[in-house]
């Protein structure tokens, strides 16, 4: 997450939506009073006790609005950027396989293994998009969600929106795979729809 008081802004980095190659854009713009939490390729924590001791940077709007105070969170613009679950399940999937080489071997077993057989409830990157930017209820905190699918065109956006400069993102984290939809039998396109119900409803998400 980086909060902006200079130019008034929070970015949710949601995980596996391209939140690097943004977080890299938006340093160039960021003041010494900004804050950003992260820990991957860059080390830095928010000034708040409760999150600096988590091990991520992927905060959500809804941790960070108490903290913020109401009058803040209220005026700041909140964004983040959001992905077809389908895609960004086999993004995970080749991500967390990347050592041992088990998603270029058989990805459809490395997806069966995660989805039906052990699906990691509480790691961070596995968790739907939506909770990190709506609240309790289920209701959105965010100002505007851009997309993966149209990630340099929505980043443009946003920077207009912010007062900022728009700027080349470029691609940081990715993995080795071709077009999600390859790797998918029935099952699986049934399991990953169920899963990420909420995902697919609140953004417009189809297979």
């Amino acid at each position: 997450m980086i909060i902006s008081h200079q130019h008034q802004f929070v970015f949710a980095a949601i995980p596996k939506t391209g939140t690097h190659s943004v977080r890299q854009a938006l340093r160039e713009h960021l003041h010494a009073e900004d804050l950003e939490q992260v820990g991957l390729f860059v080390n830095k924590r928010f000034p708040f006790k409760e999150l600096a001791e988590v091990k991520h940077g992927h905060i959500t709007l809804q941790q960070i609005r108490p903290l913020m105070g109401e009058d803040d969170f209220g005026r700041y613009f909140k964004f983040a950027f959001v992905r077809n679950p389908f895609d960004r399940f086999v993004s995970y999937c080749a991500f967390m396989t990347r050592g041992n080489g088990a998603f270029l071997a058989n990805p459809q077993a490395v997806m069966r293994q995660i989805l039906f057989q052990a699906p990691p409830e509480q790691h961070i990157l596995f968790q739907s998009q939506h909770t990190f930017v709506t609240d309790a209820d289920g209701v959105l905190l965010a100002d505007e969600i851009g997309r993966v699918e149209q990630m340099q065109v929505s980043y443009d956006a946003l920077c207009a929106r912010i007062g900022i400069p728009g700027a080349r993102l470029e691609q940081v984290n990715s993995s080795r795979r071709d077009n999600y939809r390859k790797y998918y039998d029935q099952a699986l396109i049934d399991g990953v729809a169920q899963r990420y119900r909420q995902d697919l409803e609140l953004f417009d998400y189809r297979f």
